[in-house]
């Protein structure tokens, strides 16, 4: 059954389509149009706007220039997600992972689990989908309660005293998902602002700040 409810308290979201390949764009743009109806932008949004989430085809990343995956990641809020080619590529899977993308899928996906993964990208669940594939499943401080990986670096980060913008330029973030990393970890960990959530990392296992 097609959900066309949008994501609660946004009138309507914005999935971008970063492919050269204008049979993988058709593709999932009729997949996502089909789940989401009329609560979904794809390809192009509202005027001033930035997307919600990027779906990049990472047959992009095939001559190691990563220059448009870092200028998504850096210059919008876009939460990215690897589109790959069934493990046909795990070169360029872990590539687009290092460079900061939040996930990778395959292109096989069925329409139910691609519009999972479009919302719990909004929601900052990714972990918990067996579909996707994320930086680093092994342990890290914090995932006991919830966090995922990109929510830990940057919590790690905010230990050491980074600012936002520190933490945007280390991780190849932009400004605006290093808040969403930030909101969706607070609210995880049950703190309210940066000085509780140093007290509470130092307490479960993540570095102190140096020196």
């Amino acid at each position: 059954m097609t959900d066309s409810r949008p994501h609660p308290g946004v009138e309507r979201l914005w999935v971008d389509i970063d492919t050269p390949q204008e049979v993988v764009a058709t593709g999932l743009r009729h997949t996502l149009e089909t789940q989401f109806g009329g609560s979904l932008y794809t390809t192009i949004g509202p005027v001033g706007g930035e997307p919600d989430v990027t779906l990049y085809d990472v047959i992009g990343l095939q001559h190691g220039d990563s220059s448009e995956l870092d200028r998504i990641r850096q210059e919008t809020g876009s939460v990215v997600i690897a589109v790959s080619y069934d493990g046909l590529r795990p070169d360029l899977e872990a590539l687009a992972l290092e460079r900061g993308a939040a996930a990778v899928i395959p292109l096989s996906i069925c329409a139910e689990e691609l519009a999972a993964v479009i919302r719990a990208a909004i929601e900052g669940h990714l972990d918990d989908l067996p579909t996707v594939r994320t930086p680093d499943e092994s342990d890290f401080p914090g995932k006991g309660f919830g966090l995922s990986r990109r929510e830990s670096d940057v919590l790690a980060l905010i230990t050491q005293g980074r600012s936002n913008q520190e933490i945007a330029d280390e991780c190849f973030l932009s400004v605006n998902s290093v808040k969403t990393y930030i909101r969706s970890a607070y609210r995880k960990i049950g703190v309210h602002h940066r000085a509780q959530a140093v007290v509470w990392a130092m307490q479960h296992g993540f570095a102190p700040p140096a020196g």
